[in-house]
C-alpha cells in the first residue's frame, strides 16, 4: 500500500561517494544515462527533482553531460508556497543551476504553481498537468529525492497529515519551516520507474540508515518500491 511502510524487504542498494563533488557527479551521470535510455525506448523523459544544496551542485554537472535536451520535462517533487523569484524557492535555484544552462523547452518546464491563495486547487492543476504530459495514471521516469534529518523526503514531513494522502499525486502540505508547501504524494512516487536519493552530510547519518532499512518510522522510510537507489557521500554514510 502506498506510503504504508507495512512490507519488510532487503536493505535499499547504498553506494557511498568520497565527497559531495563526486556524489554530485555520480548522481549527474546516472540521470544522464536514464534520460538516454527513456528517450532511445519511449521518446521522452520525465524527471522531478527535488531541491538542496548538494543537489545544485548534481544539476550543473548534469547540465554538462550529453542528455537529449529536447526531449526532456523538468517537474519538482516538492516547492514552498512563496512569491516568484523568492530566495526560499526550489524552482529560483533550478533555474539557476540547471535551466540557463541545459536547452529545455519553455513547454516542458513545469513549476509547482505555489503562489495560487488556494493550493489545494493548486495541487489539482498540477496533477492534471502531469497526467497530460506523463499519462494517466502519470508515469515519472526518474525522481531525485533528497533525505532530511528528520527523514523527510520531498516534502512528506513527519507528523503531516499529507502523510495519509492515497488518492492524489499532488498535496498541499501544514506549515514546515516557515512556509506550507506541495508535494509529490507517495503514490506517485512508488510509480516512478526510477527513484535516486542523494544524501550528503553527517547530520544525514542517522535518518540514512532508517531509510536504507526501509523504516516507516520516517516518512523517506514509508515509500514502497523496489526501484529506489541510494546515493551518499562518506560523510552521510558513517564511512
Amino acid at each position: 500500500m502506498s506510503g504504508s511502510g507495512g512490507a519488510v524487504g532487503a536493505p535499499l542498494p547504498l553506494e557511498v561517494c568520497a565527497d559531495t563533488g563526486a556524489l554530485a557527479l555520480r548522481a549527474a551521470r546516472r540521470i544522464a544515462a536514464a534520460a538516454r535510455r527513456a528517450v532511445t525506448e519511449r521518446g521522452i523523459f520525465h524527471l522531478a527533482v527535488s531541491g538542496g544544496r548538494t543537489p545544485l551542485v548534481m544539476l550543473r554537472r548534469l547540465a554538462e553531460l550529453p542528455v537529449p535536451w529536447t526531449s526532456v520535462h523538468l517537474w519538482q517533487a516538492d516547492e514552498r508556497a512563496a512569491p516568484d523569484d523568492d530566495p526560499a524557492r526550489n524552482w529560483t535555484a533550478l533555474c539557476d543551476a540547471l535551466l540557463e544552462r541545459a536547452p529545455i523547452a519553455a513547454e516542458s518546464r513545469h513549476p509547482m504553481p505555489v503562489t495560487d491563495a488556494d493550493l489545494e486547487a493548486a495541487a489539482a492543476r498540477y496533477a492534471a498537468e502531469l497526467a497530460a504530459a506523463a499519462g494517466t495514471p502519470p508515469v515519472l521516469d526518474l525522481v531525485h529525492l533528497g533525505l532530511g534529518a528528520d527523514g523527510h523526503t520531498a516534502s512528506l514531513v513527519p507528523g503531516d497529515t499529507v502523510l495519509e494522502v492515497s488518492d492524489r499525486d499532488v498535496a498541499p502540505t501544514g506549515l514546515y519551516q516557515g512556509h506550507r508547501r506541495l508535494t509529490l504524494t507517495y503514490p506517485l512516487l512508488e510509480r516512478a520507474r526510477e527513484i535516486l536519493f542523494l544524501v550528503a552530510g553527517a547530520d544525514k547519518a542517522g535518518a540514512l540508515t532508517k531509510l536504507q532499512r526501509r523504516d516507516p518510522s520516517i516518512p523517506a522510510g514509508r515509500l514502497w518500491s523496489e526501484r529506489i537507489a541510494i546515493l551518499a557521500d562518506r560523510a552521510a554514510a558513517g564511512a
